[in-house]
């Protein structure tokens, strides 16, 4: 049956869990240390590195001043792909994969940890990459992580990287932990809770197809353990459908549904044609398969209570 009461979110205990998940600008955790980390691997601010954080103007000058939509950051960087200059990959990649001016066999996307040259956005000198401009002397990103080549002076967003998955993340490094069966960080609320489902961010969204391990929208994690684009899952509710697309599993505690539809069909008998009819039906929920008496508003499940069956 379609689940088409929108009564779905109500309920705190039901709620599918939310977390934020941007790649680059990205939210993550992992199980090991920092210490842990190779130290190519390791990505600091600006108090941690190379930048100077004594009162040098190198460190302050042009901060938060250059930069895209997407970062705040004090360089350019060389697209190792088609040789182009660009603010950042998401740059990159709106004008190059995006992009209907492209040709369809020239669209492709910037591969970030193949990115070998930096160019200074306030004195123009190409290097590779590293934190500060060997020429000038500016700090070009008080967040810089030589792994992904990642350069950001917005560290309120603190980054930190993911070595379970390879890239940075943001929301701090204390709030998530990656689950290495997921292959995904996930918020620590969710650490003793969540289902584990193999890959389960390595896949593409089930309603707008856009690929959820490197999108930069927030993610909701199903209390099934499959993920959904959070505003992909709200348009969901809008037309009421309160199943996984997956699975078909109830997305949120069902429990006043059931209720409301135990009454409705208590308040509809069926013809006397119709009385004795027995159908076999799955429960979506709890794939227990039951044999029930046919009603034209919904069949029950004899196991969980749900109305989330199907006529087998």
């Amino acid at each position: 049956m379609g689940l088409s009461i929108d009564l779905c979110g109500t309920h705190d205990s039901g709620e599918p869990k939310q977390m934020h998940y941007p790649d680059e600008q990205e939210n993550d955790m992992k199980l090991v240390t920092e210490s842990s980390l190779p130290s190519d691997q390791l990505c600091f601010s600006s108090e941690e590195n190379e930048c100077d954080t004594n009162g040098n103007s190198n460190e302050e000058r042009g901060l938060m001043e250059y930069g895209c939509p997407h970062y705040r950051r004090r360089c350019h960087i060389r697209a190792p792909c088609c040789n182009q200059i660009f603010d950042c990959r998401h740059c990159h990649n709106e004008a190059m994969q995006n992009s209907i001016n492209v040709d369809k066999v020239h669209r492709h996307d910037l591969p970030r940890h193949q990115v070998q040259q930096v160019i200074c956005s306030l004195c123009g000198t190409q290097q590779e990459v590293r934190q500060v401009c060997i020429n000038c002397g500016v700090c070009m990103g008080k967040y810089f992580c030589a792994t992904c080549k990642l350069f950001d002076d917005d560290t309120s967003k603190q980054q930190y990287h993911c070595n379970g998955c390879g890239i940075c993340r943001i929301g701090g490094r204390e709030n998530f932990f990656h689950c290495f069966r997921c292959g995904c960080c996930y918020s620590v609320l969710l650490k003793n809770s969540h289902a584990c489902v193999e890959g389960a961010m390595h896949h593409d969204c089930p309603v707008c197809f856009e690929y959820l391990f490197e999108s930069t929208n927030d993610v909701s994690v199903l209390p099934c353990g499959h993920t959904i684009h959070v505003k992909c899952l709200k348009e969901m509710q809008q037309h009421f459908q309160y199943a996984c697309p997956l699975c078909s599993k109830s997305v949120c505690d069902m429990s006043k549904v059931w209720e409301k539809l135990d009454i409705e069909i208590a308040a509809t008998p069926m013809p006397e044609l119709y009385q004795n009819k027995m159908v076999r039906i799955l429960c979506n929920d709890c794939a227990t398969v039951s044999e029930v008496q046919f009603h034209v508003v919904a069949q029950k499940c004899l196991n969980c209570r749900s109305y989330n069956t199907r006529q087998m």
